[in-house]
């Protein structure tokens, strides 16, 4: 189903399926699991020519084109940071089934249409990572704190299916180690809880 306005009303609310994925923890309208990842918003550069930024707000980026997915918290970052005339916009609300705007900005980060990308880390380590040692990935952890780029991702399951949430706490535990190893073979950026 795509990742659009409507996607909880029409999947796990309208019982098509009992659990959703790569839910931010406390999310609306679902019950969280306990967290099987934590990770952040990052910026990729190509190692070769781009900043070793770690920043929204590194000088460095004022003259550089940004990719950026639009409505996301960099987007806020950059608009507060007066870089929005920098800023090369993807769409946020896609048909995912059709579009990819996380591989295309990474795509455009390599063939050089745009010098940096502000992405979430697990789109952009999974991307990242098919163009081998080209990409720098820095998770944002040094930009104002009141907009928030780290993220605990759950499960969602329907409110008041407290069994079913308790099961799939269970697995997360028991299969914690192998969950980790698999994120770490998509590329997934994971941070502790003291974001390192």
């Amino acid at each position: 189903y795509p990742n659009s306005v409507g996607f909880l009303r029409n999947t796990l609310r309208a019982r098509r399926c009992d659990l959703v994925m790569g839910i931010a923890s406390g999310a609306d309208m679902v019950m969280s699991t306990n967290p099987y990842y934590r990770s952040s918003y990052v910026i990729v550069t190509r190692r070769a020519d781009g900043p070793d930024a770690d920043a929204i707000n590194d000088p460095r980026l004022r003259a550089l084109k940004i990719g950026v997915i639009a409505g996301t918290p960099p987007a806020d970052l950059m608009a507060a940071g007066g870089l929005m005339a920098n800023a090369r916009p993807y769409h946020l609300h896609i048909d995912t089934r059709a579009e990819a705007p996380g591989k295309q900005m990474i795509e455009d980060l390599a063939g050089g249409q745009i010098d940096a990308a502000l992405l979430w880390g697990p789109i952009a380590g999974y991307f990242a990572r098919r163009h081998g040692d080209l990409m720098r990935i820095v998770p944002l952890l040094k930009d104002a704190k009141s907009s928030r780029m780290t993220f605990y991702i759950s499960m969602g399951v329907r409110p008041g299916e407290i069994e079913w949430k308790n099961t799939v706490n269970q697995l997360i535990r028991d299969n914690q180690a192998a969950v980790t190893a698999i994120l770490k073979d998509y590329g997934v950026p994971l941070l502790d809880a003291r974001d390192n």
